[in-house]
Parts: structure tokens; C-alpha cells; sequence
């Protein structure tokens, strides 16, 4: 199958899966302006000038009569029809650039295309639409094939980097500049660092979300990164030592390791979100860490946002037999995140690093291993 074939075959399917949300929902159309589900249903076409944005300018349109239409103003339109939407038939209708300083326009717009006085659903706040971010995401969450093979290309470019990048650390490199060399690193494979954490020594301890300063590491560093590229995201942590590093270090490493096996082993279809919560906290207390899951989130699913939801006591979001997940265990000083596919009942790490020091895992099925702790020389 050709490239273009399956990124049309791959529109058709989600196409289908959105008419049915915009049927349950009962809205005779539904616009999508988010990146993220641009990316999703175009197969990782791009939306994307202005970062700053949940949303760029153009609206895709999908109708129960199974019509395409992209709406933009005529700055955007030429590139979206030439470029990020070609071949994928989608009928243009374009508008002036001031008429999107009108925040009822693209609505206007739409219900004038479809001549459809019924509510339109939107992903993103619109006047008068009915939101339906929260259930196009749970459609979102089946991944295609094409996707699948996409995610473990993303995976092996974002694991082989982060490590590429943390075995050139040398003490007394300053977060600041260790980050600025990770998103360095992660544009090289085409990709975008949406997330970028760099904590060392007393910070680290401190702090479960370090955004790098102008600190300069002695002894333990970590680097935390979500990378996306077409639209999919990833999720990977990793540690370097040096030095003098904590004597408890690995203990806690390996502790928090056990936490990332046993929620690997959990992730399951048919699982809620609550009951994945559940099992972190026992396996903390197990661990001998009891309450450390008061102190950070677990993680959760993972897809066209670095978390399509994530796990904790009241959550009733319900694992997918072709959904990924960013599970990221922390124990005070230390960290275990990796991306993983579950397909059917099979669960896989897809962002190892190559010749990385691993934790072997007792996993029920076969053996899995988590990413452990880098020392320098």
C-alpha cells in the first residue's frame, strides 16, 4: 500500500468514527480546529503556524453526508490545499483574513455551507456548538496500523536520541544547555520537543516537574522529554550519574522500576484508569514507598497528547485494545518513564534507549525491562 493510499484509507476510518460521534451526539456536522485532531484524522498532517495556539486558523468540516470541507481565510488556504491537505479531497472554502477576527464566523460559515439549522459539534469553544473534545478523544484512542507503525518509528528516534544526548553530559553542564541540546537533538529526526525537563541533584529531590536553570549538574541529573512528530507523541525519562551521586540512587530506582512493571502488567483492555491508580499505590507500599503516588500523577494514556488521560482514583476512562501509554513512577530523587503499545493483550516498550543499563522487570508474560540509571566514567 503507497503512502498516499494509506493515509487516504486511514482518513476514511476516522472519518466514519467522527460521523458516528457527531450521530450519537445528534449535530449535524462537527468542526475540528485543534491541532492535534487535524493531525489525528489527516494522518499527521500539520495545522500548525502559530505554536502559542490550541488551534490554528483553518476548520476542517465533516457532515453526515460524509462531505470534506476545509474553511481557512486566503492567507491560509493556497499552502492547506497545495500542500498539507493535497489529495486527501477536501472541498475548499475560503473567507477573507479579517473575517476570523469574528469568533462566530467559522460557524456562520459552516451552517451556511451545509444549509443545516441543527447544532454543529465542535472540538474547540466555539459560539454555539455543542464541545465534543472529550468524546472524539475516546475516538481517537484506537490506533490504526499505519499509526502503530508511525508510533514505534517514534519511539526507537526518540529513545536512540535522548540517550545520544545523555551520554555526552559531563559534570558542571548547565540544565539550561543540556535542554537546549535535547530539543537540538529531537528536531534532527523531525521531531518537536513539547516538553523538555532538565532537574539536577538538590532540584531533582525537590522538584517532580524541574524546567531547567541555570543550575550546572555535579552528580545526578535527569532529563525528561516529550517529543511529537506527525501528530504522535512520546514520553521518556532518563538519569545520569556521576560522581558522588546518592547512595540511595539505585534503591530508589529500582523500587520505582518495580511501580513501572507492575502497571505494565495492568494495562490491559477492559481496565479503568481507576483501578491502574490503584495498583501504582499498592506497588509503592509493596515497595516499601507508601504515598509517594500523592506526589506526582502516574501517567495515563498517551496519543496525539502527551496525556490523553491519566489514571487517578475517580478516573472511569477505560483502556483500548490499540491504545499507547506514558507511565512515569517516581519515587523522591528518581524516575521510570517510558512509552508503550498495548495491542490486543500484548504490551510493548517502544522508546528504549539502545545499550542502555536496564531493570529487568517481573513482568507475567514474557520479560520487559525499565531504563536505569547512566553513569559516567
Amino acid at each position: 500500500m503507497t503512502d498516499h493510499v494509506a493515509v487516504q484509507h486511514e482518513l476514511e476510518e476516522k472519518s466514519a468514527r467522527l460521523l458516528r460521534v457527531a450521530k450519537t451526539a445528534g449535530v449535524a456536522g462537527v468542526l475540528l480546529g485543534t491541532h492535534h485532531n487535524i493531525a489525528w484524522i489527516t494522518g499527521g498532517r500539520s495545522n500548525r503556524v502559530d505554536a502559542s495556539r490550541e488551534a490554528g486558523t483553518a476548520r476542517l468540516l465533516f457532515t453526515a453526508d460524509g462531505r470534506r470541507r476545509v474553511l481557512a481565510n486566503a492567507i491560509e488556504m493556497p499552502r492547506l490545499v497545495e500542500e498539507v491537505l493535497a489529495g486527501l479531497d477536501f472541498e475548499p472554502i475560503e473567507y477573507p483574513w479579517t473575517d476570523d477576527q469574528d469568533p462566530g464566523f467559522a460557524v456562520a460559515t459552516a451552517r451556511k455551507t451545509i444549509g443545516d439549522s441543527s447544532p454543529l459539534g465542535a472540538d474547540w469553544p466555539l459560539p454555539d456548538t455543542v464541545p465534543l473534545e472529550g468524546v472524539i478523544a475516546r475516538a481517537r484512542a484506537l490506533l490504526t496500523d499505519s499509526e502503530i507503525e508511525r508510533y514505534r518509528a517514534l519511539g526507537r528516534d526518540a529513545g536512540r536520541t535522548l540517550g545520544n544526548v545523555c551520554r555526552t553530559l559531563t559534570p558542571g553542564d548547565q540544565e539550561v544547555e543540556i535542554a537546549r541540546a535535547v530539543v537540538h537533538a529531537v528536531a534532527g529526526v523531525r521531531a518537536r520537543a513539547i516538553v523538555t525537563l532538565v532537574g539536577s541533584d538538590e532540584r531533582l529531590r525537590r522538584y517532580r516537574h524541574p524546567v531547567a536553570t541555570a543550575a550546572r549538574w555535579k552528580h545526578v541529573v535527569m532529563l525528561a522529554l516529550c517529543a511529537e512528530r506527525d501528530g504522535l507523541v512520546v514520553s521518556l525519562s532518563r538519569i545520569v550519574a556521576a560522581g558522588a551521586a546518592p547512595r540511595d540512587l539505585d534503591t530508589r530506582t529500582q523500587a520505582t522500576a518495580t511501580v513501572f512493571g507492575r502497571l505494565l502488567d495492568a494495562t490491559r483492555p477492559g481496565a479503568t484508569g481507576a483501578q491502574l491508580f490503584t495498583v501504582a499505590s499498592n506497588a509503592y507500599t509493596a515497595a516499601g514507598f507508601p504515598g509517594e503516588e500523592q506526589k506526582h500523577h502516574q501517567g495515563g494514556a498517551i496519543g496525539y497528547r502527551a496525556r490523553e488521560w491519566v489514571a487517578h482514583p475517580r478516573s472511569a476512562e477505560v483502556v483500548q485494545p490499540r491504545q499507547a501509554f506514558a507511565w512515569n513512577p517516581t519515587i523522591t530523587g528518581s524516575k521510570i518513564e517510558d512509552t508503550a503499545l498495548l495491542i490486543d493483550d500484548r504490551i510493548d516498550v517502544i522508546t528504549s534507549t539502545p545499550d542502555w543499563p536496564a531493570i529487568p522487570l517481573n513482568t507475567r508474560d514474557r520479560p520487559l525491562s525499565a531504563s536505569g540509571v547512566w553513569r559516567l566514567n
